[in-house]
């Protein structure tokens, strides 16, 4: 069974969400695309930006899109598969814009909702931890977690990943 037009895979920080995904791409025969959302500000960031980079091998498009992602989907075609790590990222990009969150989420869904390719989102799972202390972290938490529901919503297929073990909740494994 061939992977759906769009797949979900959240998880924790860490959990192996990034690397999961990436199995799924190579599961095809389809060239693959890499849209990163991750801005490198500091020497920690670029060193994961370069880990993620060794991680994937050569044989990756990668395009950089920390917030207009819509263009960088538009642009893709049938024969390829995309990874886009991750929605997280973009929303932090966004709300640190100071940009209307709700519609750039809703502009963000129907560009990969109108995608052409294949796509495999990963996302953050941040609504097991504690209410945070300060405005703007609690904005994002909701603003995330809303995110997270309209992309489960959107996607065939859902996994979490804990621990690098992938548990689906929605849709079927290829």
């Amino acid at each position: 069974m061939p992977l759906p037009s769009l797949t979900l895979v959240l998880g924790g920080a860490a959990s192996g969400k990034s690397k999961y995904a990436e199995t799924l791409c190579f599961q095809t025969e389809k060239l693959r695309v890499y849209i990163a959302t991750a801005q490198a500000f500091d020497d920690e960031m670029r060193a994961k930006v370069s880990d993620h980079r060794d991680m994937r091998g050569a044989n990756w498009l990668t395009i950089e899109a920390p917030i207009d992602v819509s263009a960088a989907l538009s642009d893709r075609s049938p024969s390829e598969i995309v990874l886009l790590d991750c929605a997280t990222l973009w929303l932090s990009n966004v709300l640190l814009a100071d940009m209307d969150v709700e519609k750039a989420s809703d502009s963000f869904l129907a560009a990969l909702i109108a995608c052409p390719a294949q796509v495999i989102v990963v996302s953050n799972e941040v609504g097991h931890g504690i209410v945070p202390d300060n405005a703007l972290a609690r904005q994002f938490r909701n603003a995330q977690g809303r995110l997270n529901q309209k992309l489960a919503e959107e996607s065939a297929l859902v996994v979490q990943v804990i621990a690098g073990l992938p548990q689906t909740f929605k849709g079927t494994l290829p």
